[in-house]
Parts: C-alpha cells; sequence; structure tokens
C-alpha cells in the first residue's frame, strides 16, 4: 500500500513536471503564432506580402521591360516550364486579341498588372422610373460614380490593366476615348474577361492593345450593369491568379502572366529560347529563299 502511494505520488510529479516543461517551451511557438499576419497562414498569403516588397523602382521596372521585350508568350511559357511552372499564369484560350497585327505586331504588349475588380450591380430602374430622358441621364452619370476608372491615378507607363469583370459579359470596360486616356497614362494594355466596346475605332487606332473574351464586342456600358469593387488586389481573368505587380505578356498566341518573384529568372531563359529561335530560323529563310525580317538574327 505505501509503495503504490509512493509510485503514485512519483507519476504525477513527474506528470506535473513534463506539463510544465511543455508549457515552458511552448510559450514562445505560441507567443509567435498568435504575432503572425493571419495572411501568412495560407501559401496564398505568403505570396501576397511578398509581392507587396518588389523592387518597384524604375529601374527595376526598365530592366523587366527590356529583358521581356518582342518575347513570345511560347518563349515566356517555356520559360516557366523551365522552372517547374507548367500551365501557371496562362489564361484561357478564349481570351484572344481584338485584332492581329501581322506588319508591326502592334497587338503584342508586355507590362505590369494594375489588377482591377468589378462585381455585378444591385442597382436596377425602370421604364417609369423617371419624367424624363434627363432623369435617365442623372442616373447614368451617378452609376458611372460606382463604376469608376479610379486605378487609373496609380497607373505608371508600362502598365497593363487586367479586368475581371464578374461575369458580366455585355458591358465593354474599353472602348473608343477611355483607352485613349489610359493610353495618356502610360498603359500600354487591357486584358478583361469581358469584351470592348466602339472597337472599329480601337482597331483603327491601335493605340492600346486591348485582349478580351473571345476577343468580341461588348455592346453595353458600366453604369446599371457593374461596380467597381477594388483594384490592385489579387484577382482571376482568365482562369489565372493574377497579382498588381505581376509581369504579363500578350500576343496572337494568348496572355501568360509571370509572378513578379519570378519575373527576372523566366525573363532570362525565355530570351535564351527566344534568340537561339532567332538564330535557327535565320537559317532556314537562308536555305528557303526568304529575305530576312525582323522576327530572325542574321549573323
Amino acid at each position: 500500500m505505501y509503495c503504490t502511494a509512493t509510485l503514485k505520488s512519483k507519476c504525477v510529479s513527474l506528470i506535473g513536471l513534463l506539463l510544465l516543461i511543455g508549457l515552458i517551451a511552448g510559450v514562445p511557438a505560441a507567443k509567435a503564432q498568435r504575432s503572425k499576419p493571419k495572411e501568412l497562414n495560407t501559401p496564398e498569403g505568403v505570396r501576397l506580402l511578398k509581392n507587396k516588397s518588389f523592387d518597384d523602382s524604375e529601374k527595376a521596372r526598365k530592366e523587366i521591360l527590356g529583358l521581356y521585350k518582342n518575347l513570345r508568350v511560347t518563349d515566356v511559357v517555356d520559360g516557366m516550364d523551365l522552372i517547374g511552372l507548367q500551365d501557371i499564369g496562362l489564361m484561357k484560350k478564349d481570351i484572344r486579341p481584338l485584332w492581329r497585327d501581322t506588319d508591326k505586331f502592334s497587338h503584342r504588349v508586355v507590362g505590369f498588372a494594375i489588377t482591377v475588380r468589378h462585381v455585378p450591380t444591385d442597382v436596377r430602374v425602370g421604364q417609369n422610373s423617371f419624367a424624363t430622358v434627363e432623369g435617365f441621364k442623372k442616373f447614368k452619370s451617378q452609376q458611372y460614380g460606382r463604376a469608376p476608372d479610379a486605378w487609373l491615378s496609380t497607373a505608371k507607363p508600362g502598365d497593363i490593366v487586367v479586368i475581371d469583370a464578374g461575369g458580366i459579359d455585355e458591358c465593354g470596360f474599353i472602348g473608343s476615348n477611355n483607352s485613349l486616356g489610359w493610353a495618356e497614362k502610360g498603359v500600354v494594355g487591357a486584358i478583361t474577361n469581358s469584351g470592348a466596346r466602339d472597337t472599329d475605332e480601337i482597331v483603327k487606332v491601335k493605340e492600346i492593345a486591348v485582349y478580351c473574351k473571345n476577343g468580341h464586342s461588348s455592346r453595353g456600358v458600366r453604369p446599371g450593369r457593374l461596380i467597381a469593387e477594388s483594384y490592385n488586389f489579387p484577382i482571376n481573368c482568365g482562369g489565372v491568379l493574377v497579382y498588381p505587380g505581376d509581369v504579363v505578356v500578350a500576343d496572337g498566341d494568348g496572355v501568360i502572366v509571370v509572378p513578379r518573384e519570378h519575373a527576372l529568372t523566366v525573363g532570362k531563359l525565355a530570351r535564351e529560347i527566344h534568340v537561339g529561335d532567332e538564330k535557327g530560323r535565320a537559317g532556314r529563310f537562308k536555305r528557303l529563299g526568304i529575305k530576312p525580317d525582323e522576327t530572325v538574327i542574321v549573323e
């Protein structure tokens, strides 16, 4: 009886000691967990925080733009493959150029993503809501206030606006007038999972490269259809997660988005692939009697 009590006492003491050690050892970890930003608890959160700290200096932007100049989507896809990112960032095939220019390749574009997200509006008006047409005009003007181009204030030369339309197809974000305003700010391209309007004039001027769903037009305007929800937050466009600052490359083969943290590595690999292809095709041009053009390198 005495021995059993002693053993119990020792066991209780040992258990208590172990619990105390565990609690002491666990305090720093618990504190670290509590102080850890909630965003870091997911892989997406980790990347979001990293993405916020990338070098966006003029020097860094010029280096990347120079590295990607004239690169094709296929070159970049191959570069992404080489670092294990097969099909990552590659938008669905229905995101197509509004036009293709085989002379100057003006439809090709590379730049940095400004992300914009719209959601369907919760406001509708009936035919008899206003006594006069002026009432409808006022409503339209007010609704533009709920779907503004607020993102334009952050635009820098070499940026591409990437727009999530919230599933509303019959709404043209990019028009003949506002697209020129974007170009005045240095925006070089617009990509959306919806469409563009005034497409005859956009194609004629070719001042800004446009990629949209099925390369089609969307006739309606935003008021009464969409609300501007946010900009420069992660969005989905063409089945791809796009972060602000990511590198966007688009041509006749479609659109690919390179995560900014991989931009230099992918760009250098893609450049090697591109140069090798240009040299190889130059030899074939010569053997086939084709006059060399700007798409090949003649040594």
